[in-house]
Formats: structure tokens, C-alpha cells, sequence
């Protein structure tokens, strides 16, 4: 073999090499990313509307609640209860708000959800939807424990939420979502809701 090709050769393998390794380091800092840092998900269905649609894709920050607890007003993807009665084996998450947190008692009547005997304003629900009990909350009220989170869909008459199945725990949260990056049209930030004094 001529030293021309034998340096052609050469020069091929290097660069069939060095491909390789910055693919690994690339897919070894996106794998870090993925399980540490942060995860994208898609919205299935109409429990989020008008606010999210289904088919938007959402970026959930999994590293927030591993320094603070979760937040009234926040928006976060969880894992289904099995009360929720995900086909099994799908690893079905959800998407809702976060309404009462740790220490709150929360209630469901008079088409409004109701925090410590407070009523809690909610602009981001349309003023004409219903906002009516399920299972877990009718003619009662639900007292939440520590690390303990009601959770509600903003669509509330097409929502399967905590007013059916109850609340959800700290360590079944994937994280807060913080980014809507696709469809592009709607890419936005994701901000808590804000609420006025006792909240």
C-alpha cells in the first residue's frame, strides 16, 4: 500500500474515531440531562384547556423539588395514581395544577375550590366552567398531610384529578414544567400562578 493511501487511510479512521467519541459524549450528557435535569413531555388530552392543548410539547425541570416542595399555582407532570386507571404498563403521567399544598384543607363547593374556608381565586379557569366535586371530595372536605398535593386540571369539567381520586404525594411528582417549546407558535415560559393574600 502507498504511503499516499496508507495516510488517506489513516486520516479516514482518525475521523471515523473522533465521530464516535463526541457522539458518546453527546449522548451521554443529553442521557444526564434526561434522567437528572430535565424531560420533555406531551400533552395527551383536554384537561389543561384553555391554557395547554393537546399535542403541545412541554419541558419538566426535575431538579426544583429536590432543593424546595412544589408550589400553589405551578403546573407539574406526575405519575397516574392507580386510582386514575391508566391502561396498565403505559407509565401514564399527568399534567395539572397544584391547588392546596401541605397543611391546607381543601373543599370543593359552590362551583369554586375552597382552601382552608377561604376561597381561592383562579383566573386561569374560564369563569363558565364548572368547577363541580368528584369521588373524593364530595360533601367533604380533604385534609392534606405532609408532602401531600391536590392537584387539578384546568378544564375543570373534563379533568380527572385529585377531586376523584384524592391527593397525590411529593415523591410521585416528575418535576415542574417550566418551557412550552413546540408547536413553536406557542413557545412560552411557564409561570406559577400568582394569588392574593391569605394564599
Amino acid at each position: 500500500m502507498s504511503s499516499v493511501m496508507s495516510s488517506f487511510v489513516e486520516k479516514i479512521g482518525s475521523t471515523f474515531l473522533d465521530l464516535i467519541e463526541t457522539m458518546a459524549i453527546s449522548f451521554s450528557i443529553f442521557l444526564v440531562i434526561y434522567l437528572f435535569l430535565l424531560q420533555p413531555h406531551q400533552v395527551n388530552g383536554q384537561s389543561m384547556v384553555p391554557n395547554f392543548q393537546s399535542g403541545e410539547q412541554v419541558l419538566t425541570d426535575k431538579i426544583t423539588y429536590k432543593t424546595r416542595d412544589p408550589q400553589r399555582g405551578e403546573v407539574v407532570v406526575f405519575h397516574a395514581p392507580p386510582d386514575a386507571n391508566c391502561v396498565e404498563g403505559t407509565g401514564c403521567d399527568f399534567i395539572k395544577r397544584i391547588i392546596g399544598v401541605p397543611g391546607d384543607t381543601v373543599e370543593i363547593k359552590e362551583n369554586a375550590v375552597w382552601i382552608n374556608g377561604e376561597k381561592l381565586p383562579e383566573p386561569y379557569v374560564p369563569s363558565d366552567y364548572a368547577i363541580l366535586p368528584g369521588n373524593a371530595t364530595k360533601e367533604k372536605s380533604i385534609y392534606l398531610g405532609p408532602n401531600e398535593f391536590f392537584v387539578c386540571g384546568d378544564n375543570r369539567p373534563y379533568s380527572s384529578d385529585s377531586r376523584s381520586w384524592g391527593a397525590i404525594t411529593k415523591d410521585e411528582i416528575v418535576g415542574r414544567v417550566f418551557l412550552r417549546y413546540w408547536p413553536l407558535s406557542v413557545i412560552s415560559l411557564i409561570n406559577k400562578a400568582t394569588y392574593p393574600s391569605p394564599f
